[in-house]
């Protein structure tokens, strides 16, 4: 008879079996009554809500979560500010620089979208707009939320999603210059909470943080929406400098996350996190192609 097949899990807990190997030692009562092993994870904003209250409650560790703009996350890891066991970013490209990991695995995507609260005047006359959704926003009768660029990807995603509407609409001012403002800026984490304070009428957002909130929005073609690998060219036109001197390039949106610390617990929360289902029911789209790592992924995990 054939052995019977290995799962990934198994994979995973032989992966580091070496680091659970003193809590074989445990007397009988922490045996009987183990306390659960804490995992820091470092966020991105928009995964907060899908960690906290989808991820969370699947795993056996106690799940840390500390949330932030991804550009900030990668600036406070990089800096040795912060030192959690998992750090997961809205961009791959913070990856690259400033964070340099040996390997990280792609496991969500995204798109944006411009989320509106209907109750308000400017949440009507942008729901009236329709595929004109830019119009009111040029005329200034929308309060308008958004985040900062020089912290979070979605902030610099805002301004390439303004540049590319101007060549899709072929409008006949430049929406990157006419419409972001400084009042306009609110930290990811705090961003569509402003609908319910009156404080904005709309907000470009991603589809995730829209759905999870149950609030309106417009749907935008993939040709500026950030979501699409076909015109991963198109949305390379557009770019932003960060302030540690950094230039980032648009292209499609891409979650990933990478290990800092590795113990059995660890992996669980981390094979969780990028293979599990409860993604998609906060809003993010799962390629069938995700996880994918980057070629130096170790063995167990990239199997």
């Amino acid at each position: 008879m054939d052995d019977p097949p290995v799962s990934r899990r198994d994979v995973l807990a032989g992966l580091t079996v070496a680091a659970g190997g003193i809590a074989g030692c445990a007397s009988p009562l922490n045996a009987a009554s183990p306390r659960p092993e804490r995992v820091s994870m470092l966020a991105a904003g928009s995964l907060n809500n899908a960690l906290e209250h989808g991820l969370g409650p699947t795993v056996d560790a106690t799940l840390e979560v500390e949330a932030h703009g991804s550009a900030e996350v990668a600036r406070l890891v990089a800096e040795g500010a912060k030192e959690p066991d998992i750090v997961a970013v809205a961009d791959v490209a913070l990856f690259d620089s400033p964070m340099h990991p040996e390997w990280y695995a792609e496991f969500a995507t995204n798109s944006i979208v411009v989320a509106y609260n209907p109750a308000t005047d400017g949440g009507k006359r942008l729901e009236a707009a329709g595929s004109e959704w830019y119009r009111p926003l040029i005329e200034g009768r929308v309060s308008l939320g958004r985040t900062d660029p020089d912290l979070d990807p979605l902030g610099y995603r805002t301004l390439f999603l303004f540049e590319l509407a101007t060549a899709y609409y072929g409008t006949d001012v430049d929406l990157r210059a006419a419409v972001p403002q400084r009042d306009q800026l609110y930290p990811e984490t705090q961003l569509v909470s402003q609908f319910e304070t009156g404080s904005i009428d709309a907000a470009i957002a991603y589809r995730s943080m829209a759905v999870e909130r149950g609030y309106d929005y417009v749907e935008l073609p993939p040709e500026i929406d950030l979501s699409s690998p076909a015109f991963a060219d198109r949305y390379a036109s557009a770019t932003y400098d960060l302030p540690g001197g950094k230039t980032v390039r648009g292209g499609p949106i891409s979650y990933a996350a990478t290990i800092r610390r590795r113990s059995p617990a660890v992996h669980d929360v981390f094979e969780r996190l990028t293979t599990g289902s409860f993604l998609r029911e906060f809003g993010f789209a799962v390629p069938d192609d995700y996880p994918r790592y980057t070629p130096d992924a170790p063995d167990a995990l990239a199997d």
